[in-house]
This record gives structure tokens, C-alpha cells and sequence, in this order.
């Protein structure tokens, strides 16, 4: 049985609910996640991917398998329809990824897709019974070498993130290089791409088959497909642990589809298979170079990385990546030290220290984020023996947890997902939903999404245990303001000699009551399918792409300034951009990109006259750490992710201020505030005269006249430069 929204239902919604669209909203949507249409020449418009993403969902119920009684459907069609409102007027919104994938084909073969992020432990693992077991391992049971790195290539190029475990716990399991590998890559001249890859090192198929030296080698033709990518690296990585055929490995990569082709399954073009040869032969030299020892965290970290800026190459724009490391291993600490190596592939991740919750360890991290802005902390400690810091101790509460997700808010056991819904509490409190019923529809929504396909035994079997949810919510300081009046830290006291952070106590109560409201949903639901209730459900995103679409506040993060310019960067042929030239909004080209422009939008906060809004620009790093520890004690069972802005002026203090937070947050990050500080910044303040001027040049929407000049679009048009998280770490799509 399959449930679907009729037409007439969905009329009526769109004559009776606004869409709560930010000054940034339809644009955003429209060439973020409207799904291109063939047969009709255009993408999606609203009701079109809303419909789509609540009917790929709602039929994931896994009681419509075989012969579901009569009052499944009608459960489900009723619930369906009222997902529809709540996503349509954008009082919440399941993820990012959700909006491209959810009721795509591509979810059906690939339930990976509609996960943000995963993580993964770097450590000899088997492949199991997954979509992806090279052929020349003895079994699928077989342990591998390669395997965390296959697995991370492959969720990178479905569009998620990666965050990675590099302790010593993990890299001291994988073995000594054997040998090293003399590897070569050959493409045909008849592959369009034949040229690009003969640049990055590929030889002429003809010229290589001649020479007598490679006669006999282990040969691997890659698949024109992801699959393909993914073994071709496993094969490198596991020839140096294994006996291939005189340690000589061919790499075949004429059947790689040339730069420009279009991917019909995930979306986009194709890069060629150049950023695959590159990645292969730098691999490959770290792995030489290590034969007869023993990789290190540092040597673990640049194969990610050269994984990341391959997947980049290859026309997924975002590679998101989170190195978790030892706190008291110098190499890994300083290893983006090396300029060099930092902008050849060290940029692609994030790097983070799993901590214990000394305050020492938390003032060495401030004092190397104000020299380096980096490293950021995890308390894994903390995550395996808490939900919300509120309900105490518990021995069990998560007790397989290794590492996190890119951004930080989802603790994580080895080969899972970070499974994620947005609740926008403001607009839905303006719309009239009643959060008890908003809470129950984010939490049955994700839980469904646990019973999608997913091509990765480590990944079933973590979902089935756990069935981990990451229900957020997002715009928190406008809702602080519109609701309560106030921010949650309205004052500060002395505590045994220590500066304490007085809270709003009756935000705390409803926080607290949402929170309980989520439990009582997810036991209610996992009841009725028969399986176990959540491992822990609860979650504050950093957000990004999603929360520009209703025009909220970033996660629990401050808006930037009371008027801002939001920079957006399209491609310099996108159909919008005469659009939005018409409507009167400001653009220029892209001074570090070719072919790209870069649009203006003038932004106004809510809230912006109340006597408690506070900004990036004035918050204090103390207050914002506070926050994360309210939300942390209050709200989220899983974690709090938030990138604390400090100012030049607190950086004396920041090392005993992040201190006294310790044992407080699960995982944070800093950064120093900028504004202004360079050309065609994302986001600069402007002031009440200058946001009205601006305003006054725009003389049109930009959807109407978009809809007048509409000819055929091309699917292969986005935005550049845009994430699913405030700090750009997670991906679009």
C-alpha cells in the first residue's frame, strides 16, 4: 500500500497556508533543493517537493509492508496531510538532505541519502554483508584495511558528511605496511577526460600495455559508477596490506564517464576521473612511504583529506569532515601547522580533541584556538554516560559512542548516521500548532527514516540498535525573544567563588515539557511498529541552508547583526540571477571565483529594537557558552553544536572562561569574530538607514518575476558555497 496527498488537498493548502519565507527563502529553495522535472523542462516549485518529501517519508512506515489494516492507512494519510502544513508554511522542516532526496528513486536504492552525516572509526573493519565488498578479499567477514576509508568515500560522494575517529585506540589496530606499491593509473584516448588525467600523472593505455615492466600486474578496470570510485581506493589501500601480483597495481579509468556528463542518480555532472587519479597517486605516496612502520593518526588524517578534496573535485560542493583525535597527540594537534600540506588537502576537515573534562585540557584549547582557531572539543565522556545533563548520570545512556558528526550535535557509534528534523518554535508558535503535536510529528518523521535501506551492515546494525534521532530546534534566540521576552542568561551570580549564569527558569520548563512531549512520541510510535524507543532523540543543529529559508536565527546562534548583507554566489549562468537583476537587488561578479556572482540581500532581524537582543557583534563568548549549556542540560540528549564567537578583547579571558564550562558541553568549537574584514564577506553589518536604502531598490519578488521570465531551466544550476550548517561544515544535499 502506498499513501499520497491527492490534488485537491493540496490546493487547498496552497490558497489557505503563506510559506514562511526568510528575505533569502524562495531563492534559496529554488536552486538548493527544487528537484529538476524532465518531462515538464523546470524544477520543483513548494508544493511540489513538499509533496514529494512527505510521501517519500510518511511510506517508509514499515507496517505498509504486505497487508496493512485499514486504520493504517487512514493513521497515516491524516498524519501525511498534516506534515504537508507543517513543512509547507515552514513552521519546521525535516533536513536539507531530506528536501533534495526523500521520494526521490535514489532514496529507494540508497536510505543513506536522507541522513546528513555519518562517522566512522579508522581501524581494520569488515565490509559484512554491504553494497559495496571488493572482489579480492577472501569474504565478505574478511578484515580491511581499506574499509573505514570505502565507507567514507562513499557516503562523501552520496553528499553527506563524514566525521572520523583517528585516536590511537583505532590507529594503533591497523597493521604494519607490508610493502610498498607500484601503482598506475591508464585511461584510453578515446575517453573525453583522457588529457585531464594524463596532467595528474595516467598514462595512455596503449603505451602502458606495451612496456614489459607492468606485464603481469593486478589490474582493476573502474565502473562508471560510485561504486566504482570507492573500490579502486579500497584496492590501492589493501595492496600494501595484501599480496597483489609482483606489487604492481593497474588502474583502468577509461570507462569513467568524461567532465560535464550528467549523473542521473544523485544529480549534477560529472568531474571526469582526474580528481580519482590524483587522489589515488597521493594515497598511495603516503602509504609508500610508511612501508615497513606503522601509519600514524597524522599520516590516517591526510588520506581523509585527500578523500575529501577528491570528492570536492568531483563536483560534490560540499565535503564535510571532522578529524577526532587524542588530546595529547602533538602530531595531530599541530599537523595544520605544515602550510603547505594545509592548503594542498589539510583544509578538508575539521579537527577536534577528545577531551575528559579537565579544565586544564579546556584552557590549552582556548589558547591554541586563539594562535590557530582550531582544535575543537569533545567530551565523548560526557556523551556515553548523559542524555540532558538534567536527568543525571546514567551508566548505559550511550555507552558505544566513539565520535561525532562533522558539526558536532550528534554523538555517534561507529558506521552511524546523523538523522535529522528542524522545528522552527517562533513560526510555529505564530502559525497556532501546538508544540506537543509539532514535537510528535519531527520525531515519527525521523524514526521512519531509520527503517529506509541503507547499503552498510555497520550502519543497519547501529540504526536497529539505536535508532538515533537529532529532532532540533533552530531559530532559539528569536523564539527566546518573541516568547519569553528575553534571552535564557538574564544575569550572572558567585557560586563557591566561580561566576554561575542565571537562566530563565520557566524557558527551562518549556523546554523541559517539549522534551518529555518528544519521549512520549517516540515510546507512543515505537509501540506500534514494534521496535525499541530511541537511543536518544533530541538535538540543536547549527543549521544553515534550511533556517535561511523560513528567515530564522541559525540553531541556537545569534543573528549576525540587527541589518545585515547576506551574500549569496550563484553561477554566473543561473536563470535567477536576471531575476533577481530586475527585482533591483545588487550584484557583482565573484572576486575569488571564476564564473560565479555574488547577490546581495538586506536582512533585518527580528526582534531587533527589544532591549534583550543581542547580536555576534556584542554577545559575549561567556553568555554563548552559557546558552550551549542551558540547551545541553534542558533540551538535547545527543548534543549542542555551536561555533562561539569571541571578540579581540576576550582572548585573555576566553581560556578560564571555556574552562569553567567543562563537564557543561558535550562538544564546541570557536572562532573569532570578523565583520567586515574582507571582500564579499557572507554576512556584513550594515546600519537601520543603510538596510532601508538598500530595501528601497528592490522593487519587486523575485518569485513572481522569475515565474514571468521562466524558459527551460537547467537541472544542473545551485548555489555555490552554501551548507546545511551555519559554519559551512555539513553539506547541501
Amino acid at each position: 500500500m502506498r499513501i499520497t496527498l491527492s490534488n485537491e488537498f493540496i490546493d487547498k493548502q496552497s490558497k489557505t497556508i503563506q510559506p514562511h519565507w526568510g528575505p533569502l527563502g524562495w531563492v534559496t529553495y529554488k536552486r538548493t533543493y527544487a528537484r529538476f522535472l524532465e518531462d515538464k523542462g523546470r524544477t520543483e516549485e513548494w508544493p511540489e517537493t513538499v509533496k514529494r518529501v512527505v510521501e517519500g517519508n510518511i511510506n517508509l512506515d514499515p507496517r505498509l509492508k504486505g497487508d496493512p489494516a485499514p486504520s493504517v492507512a487512514q493513521e497515516l494519510t491524516g498524519e501525511a496531510e498534516n506534515l504537508y502544513k507543517l513543512i509547507y508554511g515552514l513552521a519546521a522542516t525535516p533536513s536539507g538532505r531530506n528536501l533534495w532526496v526523500s521520494g526521490t528513486p535514489y532514496q529507494e536504492k540508497h536510505g543513506d541519502a536522507l541522513n546528513n552525516c555519518w562517522f566512522i572509526a579508522i581501524r581494520p573493519q569488515k565490509y559484512g554483508d554491504s553494497r559495496i565488498v571488493p572482489g579480492y578479499l577472501d569474504s565478505k567477514d574478511e578484515i580491511a584495511v581499506s574499509m573505514p576509508w570505502a565507507f567514507m568515500f562513499d557516503e562523501l560522494m552520496k553528499g553527506g558528511g563524514v566525521g572520523f575517529s583517528v585516536t590511537h585506540d583505532n590507529v594503533s589496530k591497523i597493521p604494519q605496511v607490508k610493502h610498498e606499491v607500484q601503482l598506475a593509473c591508464r585511461v584510453g584516448k578515446e575517453n573525453a577526460s583522457a588529457e585531464e588525467c594524463r596532467n595528474v600523472g595516467a598514462y595512455d593505455t596503449k603505451e602502458l600495455c606495451a612496456s614489459k615492466e607492468w606485464v603481469g600486474s593486478w589490474i582493476y578496470e573502474v565502473e562508471d559508477s560510485r561504486e566504482g570510485w570507492v573500490n579502486a581506493l579500497a584496492a590501492v589501500i589493501d595492496s600494501h596490506f595484501k599480496d597483489f601480483p609482483r606489487n604492481r597495481v593497474i588502474i583502468d579509468v577509461s570507462n569513467v564517464r568524461p567532465r560535464g556528463a550528467r549523473i542521473h542518480g544523485f544529480g549534477g555532472t560529472a568531474s571526469g576521473a582526474a580528481p580519482l587519479v590524483e587522489m589515488l597517486y597521493d594515497v598511495n605516496r603516503i602509504l609508500n612511504q610508511k612501508a615497513g612502520e606503522r601509519l600514524t593518526s597524522v599520516d590516517c588524517t591526510d588520506i581523509s583529506n585527500l578523500i575529501g578534496k577528491a570528492v570536492v573535485a568531483g563536483n560534490v560542493r560540499r565535503s564535510a569532515e571532522l578529524a577526532l583525535g587524542d588530546w595529547d597527540d602533538d602530531g595531530f594537534r599541530t599537523m595544520k601547522q605544515d602550510q603547505e600540506k594545509l592548503a594542498h588537502h589539510r583544509w578538508a576537515s575539521n579537527n577536534s580533541v577528545v577531551v575528559d573534562g579537565k579544565p586544564e585540557q579546556y584552557e590549552q584549547v582556548a589558547h591554541e584556538v586563539i594562535v590557530n582557531g582550531e582544535p575543537g572539543v569533545v567530551d565523548l565522556n560526557l556523551s556515553r554516560h548523559y542524555g540532558r545533563l538534567v536527568d543525571g548520570y546514567k551508566e548505559n545512556a550511550d555507552p558505544r559512542a566513539e565520535g561525532t558528526n562533522p558539526c558536532g550535535e550528534i554523538t555517534l557509534e561507529n558506521g552511524e548516521p546523523c538523522n535529522l528534523f528542524e522545528i522552527f518554535p517562533a513560526i510555529a508558535q505564530e502559525q497556532g500548532w501546538r508544540m506537543s503535536q509539532v514535537t510528535s510529528l519531527a520525531v515519527r518523521y525521523a524514526k521512519r527514516v531509520t527503517f529506509g535501506s541503507y547499503d552498510w551492515e555497520v550502519s543497519r546494525n547501529a540504526i536497529t540498535r539505536n535508532r538515533r534521532l537529532g529532532v532540533s530546534l533552530s531559530g532559539i534566540q528569536d523564539w527566546f525573544l518573541s516568547r519569553f521576552g528575553q534571552r535564557c542568561v538574564t544575569g550572572w551570580e558567585e557560586e563557591d567563588g566561580k561566576r554561575q549564569p542565571v537562566y530563565d527558569m520557566e524557558i527551562a520548563r518549556v523546554l523541559d515539557s517539549m522534551y518529555r512531549q518528544a519521549v512520549a512520541a517516540d515510546e507512543e510510535y515505537s509501540a506500534q511498529l514494534g521496535c525499541e524507543p530511541n537511543i536518544k532523540l533530541t538535538t540543536v543543529k547549527p543549521s544553515g541552508t534550511v533556517a535561511k529559508l523560513a528567515g530564522v536565527s541559525e540553531g541556537m546562534h545569534f543573528q549576525w547583526a540587527g541589518h545585515f548583507i547576506q551574500r549569496i554566489r550563484f553561477q554566473d549562468n543561473d536563470p535567477l540571477l536576471e531575476a533577481l537583476k530586475k527585482c533591483g537587488y545588487h550584484m557583482e561578479p565573484d572576486v575569488y571565483t571564476k564564473h560565479t556572482m555574488v547577490v546581495e540581500f538586506p536582512v533585518k532581524a527580528a526582534h531587533w529594537q527589544s532591549d534583550s537582543f543581542a547580536s555576534a557583534g556584542t554577545v559575549s563568548a561567556e553568555e554563548q557558552l552559557a546558552t550551549q549549556a542551558f540547551l545541553q542540560k534542558y533540551w538535547s540528549d545527543n548534543a549542542v553544536s555551536c561555533t562561539v564567537t569571541f571578540q579581540k578583547k576576550e582572548e585573555a579571558e576566553l581560556p578560564s572562561i571555556l574552562a569553567e564550562f567543562a563537564g557543561r558541553i558535550k562538544s564546541t568549537s570557536l572562532l573569532g569574530y570578523v565583520d567586515g574584514g574582507y571582500k564579499q564577506m557572507p554576512k556584513e553589518t550594515i546600519g537601520a538607514a543603510q538596510y532601508e536604502e538598500r530595501m528601497s531598490l528592490i522593487h519587486d519578488d523575485p518569485q513572481k518575476v522569475f515565474n514571468r521570465l521562466r524558459e527551460k531551466e537547467d537541472e544542473d544550476m545551485t548555489l555555490v558555497d552554501l551548507s546545511d550548517c551555519a559554519g559551512g561544515a555539513c553539506p547541501v544535499r
